[in-house]
């Protein structure tokens, strides 16, 4: 049975680590909505062990595209958000189903691509200008498709770029609807170009032919936000628990924990809470 959320708010206040249920109760379980690639790159299996070795909460992690993990938490199917996609989340919050927006890391974006690069974008740093090259070669370019945060940001490359890539839906443009693990597997096999943030790209075995081939534009700066559902509107879920997480992430344990995330040697998301991108 879900405690009252306002009881434990008040709790939380002298001890934000603190164990919002009963220990012994099977409760302290929360859903955490979150976009693909902190799950993908191996992230959150990692640092939520810690997190609930200092709460004893357990999350249960959906990893979905932002869109739909924005989605899931409005019809009160998660009890918190992790998410990468600045104009969803402003109307996420807008509509009054969250509150308490914070970004706690930030990595970036990066193109990918074929070897023998058919566009001739290696090199530069106009992200914008690659994907113009790309069109007009009609080189191969695989889409997620699946109202991600990275979705979302590659349609707003084209907008800025004035194409609409499905005109070349069906020939160069392969709109996939899937993860960001799938979208890379697919441009592997193609071979053909994407979107992909770093962190994912780092963790992912099956490069093949694929190799970066644009990078450092600003345009490609990818923030990681956690936010709260808004009591008023999901009074059922469990915020006071989810909460804790919210805290934890957003100060020095959790900041540590995802600094100190590493692969290969290399620091796949830079915590950013306390001096945000």
């Amino acid at each position: 049975m879900r405690k009252s959320w306002f009881g434990l708010v008040a709790v939380l206040a002298f001890c934000p680590f603190a164990s919002a249920a009963d220990p012994s109760s099977s409760d302290n379980t929360i859903v955490l909505a979150s976009t693909t690639s902190v799950d993908n790159s191996g992230l959150l299996g990692v640092i939520l062990p810690q997190f609930t070795k200092a709460t004893g909460v357990t999350v249960h992690v959906l990893a979905l595209g932002t869109g739909q993990a924005l989605d899931t938490a409005r019809r009160g199917d998660a009890d918190i958000v992790l998410v990468h996609d600045p104009e969803a989340e402003q109307k996420f919050l807008g509509d009054g189903n969250g509150i308490n927006s914070k970004q706690i890391a930030w990595n970036d974006f990066i193109i990918v691509g074929p070897q023998d690069d058919p566009a001739h974008i290696d090199g530069g740093y106009d992200a914008t200008k690659a994907l113009a090259m790309i069109a007009a070669a009609a080189a191969p370019f695989v889409s997620r498709g699946d109202k991600s945060g990275t979705n979302a940001l590659e349609l707003r490359l084209w907008k800025a770029a004035g194409i609409d890539p499905q005109k070349g839906a069906g020939t160069w443009y392969r709109d996939i609807g899937g993860g960001m693990g799938a979208a890379l597997n697919a441009a592997a096999a193609m071979p053909a170009y994407t979107l992909s943030d770093r962190g994912t790209w780092l963790s992912f075995k099956n490069k093949g032919p694929l190799r970066i081939m644009l990078e450092g534009d600003s345009a490609l700066l990818n923030r990681y936000d956690v936010i709260e559902l808004n009591p008023k509107s999901h009074a059922t879920a469990k915020l006071a628990l989810a909460h804790q997480l919210w805290t934890w992430l957003s100060t020095e344990p959790g900041q540590a924990a995802i600094g100190a995330y590493r692969l290969d040697g290399e620091e796949l998301f830079h915590p950013s809470a306390a001096n945000p991108k």
